[in-house]
């Protein structure tokens, strides 16, 4: 007899969730060499990132939740990657 198991989400936390829709907003993006996640202080992504959060939150959690998990990992995240030597201003 075939079985299937059922499939897991592609997320499995909150925070991997408001990681993943930070970037689809435009928000937030990675440092190409490092990885590291960089605010892109865009503040019309990340008003577009908090409405998804609102009217959109994964499954069983509050709306409220969501947003406070948006801004809980723009909180974390600064504007520059700390592997990247500093940019010469001119």
């Amino acid at each position: 007899m075939l079985m299937f198991k059922e499939r897991r989400p592609a997320i499995r936390t909150l925070r991997g969730w408001a990681i993943s829709v930070l970037q689809d907003a435009g928000a937030i993006r990675e440092c190409e060499e490092h990885a590291w996640l960089q605010d892109r202080a865009d503040p019309h992504a990340r008003d577009r990132a908090f409405d998804i959060a609102h009217r959109n939150p994964p499954a069983g959690v509050s709306p409220e939740a969501a947003a406070v998990a948006i801004g809980e990992v723009l909180d974390s995240i600064g504007d520059a990657c700390p592997e990247c030597p500093p940019e010469d201003v001119v």
